[in-house]
C-alpha cells in the first residue's frame, strides 16, 4: 500500500505555523498558479472531483461533487460563502487542531482554493470554542495572508477577490451540525435547520453556501499542486488519499498519525500505537468518534476506510479511534458516551430530547445496580425510536449506534450488570474468578 506523509509534512519546524514558515516549504505557490495560469473555477472543481476525495468530517462525501451542487453564478447572482467547519467536538476526534494549530496557512490557502473554485465572496472558519491556541493561529495566519496580498480584494492583482473570517464558538456539540455552525454563524441559537432547503440554496443568510470540514479543505493544495492521480496512488480505490487518524484510549502511544485510507485497524493499534497498553488485551474499539458505536476485537483487522467500515456495521466517521482494554467497562463507557449526548442535545426533536435522556438514564441503572432485565430490550427500543433519520438533525442517530452496538455486541456484558447488581458487583466477580479489575 502506498504511503506517502504530505499532511504533516511542514510540521516539524518551529515557525511552521508563520507566512514565512510556510513560503519557505512553498506554501501559496499552488494558489499563485491557479490565478497566474488561468486555471479556471471549472478546472479546480473537476480536478477535485477527478482525485476522488471524500469529505473528512464524518459522512464521506465526495467534495467535488459536493462543490459542483453550488448554483451557476452567471444564474444566481447572490453572494457566496463557504463555512468551513472547525468546530471538532465528536468526542475522540483531535486531527483538525493538529492543522491549524501547526501549519494555519496550509488551510488558509485551502480555503482560497475552494473560494476560486465556487467562486465565492467570503469564507467563514468556525472553531470550537475551546480551541483557544488553534483559533489565534489560524486568525493570525489570516492577518498575515492579508498584509502579504492574499487575502482581501483583487488578490495578487487579478480580479479574484476573497474575505476570511472567524468564528469563535461557544463549546456547543450540536454546532458542529453544518446547518446548526450556520444558525450559530448568524448569531443564533444553534438549532439545526430542517432541510430541505440545503445549504447550496439557501445557507449562510439565505445565500449560496457550502460546509467542509478543516481536514477535507487542507488536502485541495496537495491535490492541485502533484494532481488527481497522485492522491488516487494513496488509500484505495473508493476511499483515496491519506487521512489524519486520531487514537486515544487504552493504548501505548496515543496520538495524531497520517495513514493511508484502507490501513487495517489492526496495523494502526500495533505499528503505530504501540499495541494495547500494560500487555493487556483488547475488548472493544471504537472506529471513528464516539458516534460510531463499539466493535468487537474480531473486528481489528477490518481496513479503515468508508465502505470497509460500513460492511462490519460501522462507520469512518472522523477516523478518531477509542480502544478499551479487556478489564474496561463497556457500560460504563456507553453511559459516559449517553451522558455527554443527554447534555448536547439541542432539544429541538422529541425524540432526541427524550431519548438521550432515557437511554443516559437506563445506562446509569445498569451501572448503579438496579438494572433489569427488560432494560436490554428497552435499549433497543428507545434506540430504534431515535434512528435512522427520525430527527432534524443526526445527533439522536449518534447516540442510538452506539446504544445498538452495545446491545448487539456486548450483550453479555449487560447482561452480568444486571445478573451481579451493577458495576461493583461485577468487580467482586471478577476478583473471585480471578480476572482483575
Amino acid at each position: 500500500m502506498s504511503h506517502e506523509t504530505y499532511l504533516l509534512s511542514r510540521m516539524d519546524r518551529e515557525d511552521s505555523h508563520t507566512l514565512k514558515g510556510y513560503q519557505a516549504q512553498g506554501g501559496y505557490k499552488v494558489f499563485e498558479k491557479v490565478l497566474k495560469e488561468g486555471m479556471t473555477p471549472l478546472d479546480v472543481t473537476e480536478e477535485v472531483k477527478a482525485s476522488g476525495l471524500r469529505g473528512r468530517g464524518g459522512a464521506g462525501f465526495p467534495t467535488g461533487l459536493k462543490w459542483s451542487f453550488m448554483p451557476d453564478p452567471e444564474k444566481d447572482t447572490r453572494t457566496r460563502y463557504m463555512a468551513v467547519n472547525a468546530d471538532e467536538s465528536e468526542p475522540g476526534t483531535c486531527k483538525d487542531r493538529v492543522i491549524m494549530r501547526e501549519d494555519p496557512h496550509g488551510l488558509v490557502e485551502g480555503c482560497l482554493l475552494a473560494a476560486h473554485a465556487m467562486r465565492l465572496d467570503a469564507v467563514y472558519i468556525y472553531v470550537r470554542g475551546e480551541y483557544r491556541l488553534p483559533y489565534d493561529r489560524v486568525f493570525a495566519a489570516i492577518a498575515e495572508a492579508r498584509k502579504a496580498g492574499l487575502v482581501g480584494q483583487n488578490i495578487l492583482g487579478s480580479d479574484f477577490s476573497c474575505e476570511i473570517h472567524m468564528h469563535k464558538g461557544a463549546g456547543a456539540y450540536i454546532c458542529g451540525e453544518e446547518t446548526g455552525l450556520m444558525e450559530s454563524l448568524e448569531g443564533k441559537r444553534g438549532h439545526p435547520r430542517p432541510k430541505p432547503p440545503f445549504p447550496a440554496g439557501f445557507g449562510l443568510w439565505g445565500q449560496p453556501t457550502t460546509v467542509n470540514n478543516v481536514e477535507t479543505i487542507f488536502n485541495v493544495p496537495f491535490i492541485l499542486e502533484r494532481g488527481a492521480e497522485w492522491f488516487r496512488g494513496m488509500g484505495n480505490e473508493k476511499s483515496p488519499g491519506n487521512f489524519l487518524c486520531g487514537i486515544s484510549g487504552h493504548v501505548e502511544k496515543p496520538g495524531v498519525y497520517e495513514l493511508p485510507l484502507g490501513m487495517p485497524a489492526r496495523q494502526v493499534l500495533e505499528e503505530y500505537a504501540g499495541g494495547v497498553w500494560k500487555g493487556r488485551q483488547l475488548k472493544a474499539w471504537i472506529p471513528g468518534g464516539s458516534s460510531t458505536g463499539f466493535l468487537k476485537p474480531d473486528a481489528i483487522d477490518t481496513p479503515m476506510d468508508h465502505d470497509s467500515l460500513k460492511a462490519a456495521g460501522s462507520m469512518f466517521g472522523t477516523g478518531a479511534m477509542i480502544m478499551l482494554d479487556d478489564q474496561a467497562s463497556v457500560v460504563k463507557s456507553a453511559l459516559v458516551l449517553m451522558n455527554f449526548y443527554d447534555h448536547e442535545s439541542c432539544g429541538q426533536c422529541s425524540q432526541c430530547r427524550e431519548g438521550t435522556q432515557w437511554l443516559s438514564q437506563i445506562f446509569q441503572r445498569l451501572y448503579d445496580g438496579g438494572g433489569r432485565t427488560e432494560d436490554i430490550q428497552l435499549l433497543t427500543d428507545l434506540a430504534n425510536g431515535m434512528a435512522p433519520g427520525k430527527t432534524i438533525c443526526a445527533l439522536s442517530d449518534a447516540a442510538a449506534i452506539p446504544t445498538h452496538s452495545v446491545v448487539r455486541n456486548f450483550k453479555e456484558e449487560l447482561e452480568l450488570y444486571v445478573q451481579h447488581g451493577g458495576h461493583q458487583g461485577v468487580l467482586a466477580a471478577r476478583k473471585l474468578e480471578g480476572v482483575g479489575a
